[in-house]
């Protein structure tokens, strides 16, 4: 399927006492990820929020692998696992600097009406976009 890579450094706040990244700030990266990734095939979140969808997480799985600490480049390799019905699954790969693998991930949505929550397809365009690439 679709692949996108993402570079961002560690900032300070992102950091425990431990001077390593926080575990809760796994899922902004792979957020912020996820989207860049869309926005590269051409759709923002912003255009699916005003179409009228939402897109939930319903599971993230995570594995660690190396910790990671303030000012590192990260780079995540995003790929679009598979989308069907109303699920759409991403697989993600955090390397370090040094090419490492540090972190790997899993993350499933469900596209859901914004004004219901109700599951639904996802929307053509979307599809479209996908297809496309």
């Amino acid at each position: 399927m679709i692949e996108h890579q993402y570079s961002f450094r560690v900032m300070y706040p992102d950091t425990d006492q431990m001077g390593t990244v926080h575990h809760s700030n796994y899922a902004k990266y792979y957020e912020t990820a996820r989207w860049e990734l869309f926005r590269n095939i051409g759709i923002s979140y912003k255009s699916v929020e005003e179409a009228g969808y939402m897109l939930p997480v319903t599971r993230m799985t995570f594995r660690f692998v190396k910790t990671i600490g303030y000012d590192e480049l990260l780079t995540v390799k995003t790929t679009l696992k598979a989308i069907k019905g109303v699920r759409i699954w991403f697989i993600y790969k955090l390397y370090n600097e040094q090419n490492e693998l540090v972190n790997e991930a899993e993350t499933e949505l469900a596209f859901v009406k914004r004004d219901t929550w109700k599951p639904c397809a996802a929307p053509e365009f979307v599809l479209k976009a996908i297809n496309n690439e």
